[in-house]
């Protein structure tokens, strides 16, 4: 019987806080909530898409430098200042 009991307070519990979800903090916000369109859908992919490519364009550029340029600044600028 005490696990019956258990499992009701349990469900109880979440049927509680179910209720309650179009309510308070964020209750608006779920209520003001819409599917979007499919063309600004296609827009937020494609911003989405344009800022990943930047973000991969940069890290690529940094590596390039690092791997190429480094060692090239390395051993012609700083083995000359006789550290």
């Amino acid at each position: 019987m005490a696990f019956l009991d258990r499992a009701r307070r349990v469900q109880e519990n979440f049927d509680g806080r179910l209720k309650n979800v179009g309510h308070g903090k964020y209750g608006r916000i779920l209520r003001m909530a819409r599917r979007p369109d499919v063309d600004e859908y296609v827009r937020v992919l494609e911003v989405t898409w344009l800022g990943a490519v930047l973000i991969g364009m940069v890290g690529f550029m940094i590596y390039i430098f690092f791997t190429q340029a480094g060692p090239w600044l390395w051993t012609n600028l700083f083995s000359q200042l006789h550290l």
